[in-house]
Order: C-alpha cells, then structure tokens, then sequence
C-alpha cells in the first residue's frame, strides 16, 4: 500500500505472531455487560498490531466445556431427545438458551435424581459419549448463532473460536509434564504448583489448582494447556508458535494470569523470547458507580445495551427532521443506518476513550452526546468535512466523497 492509503505509517521491521485472546463468552449463555470491554479493546489491538504489520491471530476462547454441560445435556435429554442424535441435533430449535440455562439450573437444584444424572453426564461427555457430544454441540451451535449477531453488530471480523473443549486433550499431559519436574505435588487430594511469592490471606502458601480432587481440570489446567499450544508448539507439531499472546479480560484475574504465566514460564512452555501479556481492564458501571444491572438485579444484556444506544440515536435523528421530509419524521433506510453507526459508534468510543484500567460509568446520554470528547461530536465533525471537500472538488452531492491522493512523502 502507497503512503496515503497507510496514512504515511511504514510497516514494522521486526514483524511477530501475535495471537490476540479476547471476547470470551460463554456457551448457553447471552453475552452480558461484562463482554463489552473484551471484545472492543481487543478487536481494536488486533487491527492496530495488523495495520503494523504483525501477523495477529484472533482468538475466542469461549466458555464450552465444565460441569454444567451435564446438567444441560440431561436437561435436553428430557426436554427435547432429538437434540442428542448426531442425524437430527441441527435440526432442534432450542428456543432461548437463557430460559433453557436457568430451566436446568432449577431442575438441578431441588431435583436430587436430576443431579445425580448431571454429574453422571459430565463423565460421559468427558467420555466422548455419542448422544452427550450431540447434544453439547446443538448448545454450541445454537450460542454461536446468538454471539454472531453481537459480534456482526459490533463489526468484529476474523475471530476464530478455540473453547475451553479445544485444549482438553492437552490437559493430562500438561500434568504429567508438571509432576515430571516436580512443580506439581499432590495437597489435600488434588494436585497443585506452589509459586514463590504467593501466599494466602493468612500468609500460608497460595496453591495453584491444576487437578481436583475428583480428577478434574479446571481454568489454570486450559490455559496453561493453551500457552503450550499457542507458543511452544510450532506450526508442524500443530500449534500456533507465536511471538506474543495478550489476554484481554477484566483486572480480577490479574492473579490468576500472573500465576499461570509464572508457573508455565517455570515449566519450560514458554520458549524464547516468547511473551505471555495480560491486558486488563476496569469494570463498566452503573450511573451509580455501582455494579451495571437491571432493576431486578439482574446482568444487563449486551444486546439490550446496543439496541439502547441505536434506539437514542435514531431518535435524536427523529428530533431534527422537519415536518415536511419526505419519511414524514420517520427514519429511511439511509437515515436508521446513521442512526446504527451513530449508536454503536458512541459506544465503542466511549469505552475506547477511558483510562483503560480503571471503572467507568456507562451513561448512554453522555455517549450520545454532540458536545465534547464523543463519537457524535467526531461524526459531525467528519461530515462537515466531508461537505466542505465535495464543494470544494466540485464532487457530485449525494454520491459519497472521493478524497484527494496523499502527496508524496520526501524524506
């Protein structure tokens, strides 16, 4: 590309794998609030790191495996039985995964008999049962169907999903590896890495969990598992060998990130110069400054979040047509578009905009706001321009702008 189309910035010299882990959400669940963040900073990493130059792999490390999934996938066996046959799964309409989850959730706990079968289910699904695989993967098709939408909202492009279900057969061997070096030891029946400089709120000893005592995994085991596959795996032994990874999530799992990184570091997965970085962020808040969510207590929706902000930016376009526009002071195709880009571009904005590590208030008026530091003042500001180059060149009103070719760069 010429200067003017990369905006006078050169390609890097030193050019890097980076894989890029963010968004996150999980399985048979809606995405709430608290994916906003991840999913916007690290959609907006990625596009920097590739407009350098960098070769960046985007990662969805969504949340598809675990103990729930019994739970669900006895719930579906009762509720709707095509689901768990490989030849008609994709053709089950499940309806609202949200009601489904919390439908599961109540059956399991005041039904004793519904329980037991959960957790006999996990070992089956673990197990790689034929109807429990089906009937895990109409959940996952089914989420993915309903993030999509978010994600096509938000225009992010070129996320590949690699779930929690991707590591599992990475995760014996991480613990093999870990007990063959002596890092992992056996305490109070389930294994675990003691790290230097880790101690608990009574100044004990701070233990890693990589193996429960019922011979389960859990998060420190995948992503751990994961830095093996991501950095010293290469692409010949099927991993990614990458240069950097960033973890994009929210600043409560700083520990859990800085443990995991330390522990793998001293397990020899991190190979080179290799670096293992997390990204943390501050939580979205209420106008309150409190914990964003709904009137009963509930997480807000992202979905309900976004529509919000289109919905007040359609409106306000509303507000300023005269009575004599064509739409009758309704919105055009052209105009409900503004108002789409006008919405979520506030939003993302706004969020762009904050000190990244600390909370902030999420106030869509303040967003949507034409004066001040907004995407709104941004945007009109853009138009303005755009206006004063069409009358300038002579360019045909209506049919978009054709901006001038960049002058040449002279060093």
């Amino acid at each position: 590309a010429g200067d003017g189309e990369r905006l006078g910035v050169p390609l890097t010299e030193n050019k890097k794998k980076i894989v890029v882990d963010f968004s996150s959400p999980n399985i048979a669940k809606e995405m709430h609030v608290g994916h906003l963040r991840s999913t916007i900073i690290g959609d907006t990493l990625s596009n920097l790191l590739a407009f350098a130059g960098h070769d960046v792999l985007r990662l969805n490390h969504v949340g598809d495996w675990g103990t729930q999934f019994g739970m669900l996938v006895e719930h579906l066996r009762d509720e709707f039985p095509a689901a768990l046959s490989t030849e008609t799964s994709r053709d089950v309409d499940l309806g609202d995964l949200v009601s489904l989850y919390k439908a599961a959730k109540r059956r399991f706990d005041v039904d004793e008999e519904f329980k037991t079968r959960s957790r006999e289910g996990v070992v089956k699904l673990q197990a790689g049962d034929e109807e429990a695989l089906a009937a895990w993967e109409s959940l996952c098709a089914a989420s993915r169907v309903e993030y999509q939408k978010i994600y096509d909202v938000l225009n992010i492009v070129g996320l590949n999903e690699r779930g929690e279900s991707f590591y599992n057969p990475y995760l014996a061997g991480v613990i093999e590896d870990l007990e063959g070096q002596g890092l992992a030891v056996q305490s109070e029946g389930a294994t675990v890495v003691f790290l230097d400089g880790y101690v608990g709120r009574d100044g004990s000893p701070l233990p890693m969990l990589v193996r429960k005592s019922d011979g389960g995994f859990n998060y420190a085991t995948t992503d751990m598992a994961a830095i093996r596959h991501r950095v010293q795996l290469d692409a010949e032994e099927g991993g990614e060998g990458a240069d950097r990874v960033l973890y994009v999530t929210d600043a409560g799992q700083s520990q859990h990130f800085e443990m995991v990184f330390a522990a793998a570091d001293k397990a020899g997965f991190v190979t080179g110069d290799a670096s293992l970085e997390h990204v943390p962020f501050g939580l979205v808040q209420g106008e309150d400054g409190k914990k964003f969510a709904t009137r009963s207590g509930d997480t807000v929706k992202l979905k309900d979040l976004l529509d919000e902000a289109v919905r007040i930016a359609g409106e306000d376009i509303k507000s300023r047509l005269s009575d004599d526009d064509e739409a009758g002071g309704e919105l055009t195709e052209a105009l409900e578009e503004v108002a789409r880009t006008v919405g979520i571009g506030a939003v993302k904005y706004a969020d762009l905009s904050m000190n990244r590590e600390s909370n902030y208030k999420f106030i869509h008026g303040r967003m949507l706001s034409l004066n001040g530091n907004t995407a709104p003042y941004m945007l009109y500001a853009y138009a303005r321009i755009c206006g004063i180059l069409i009358k300038a060149m002579g360019q045909p009103e209506g049919k978009g702008v054709v901006w001038p070719k960049a002058a040449p760069r002279y060093s």
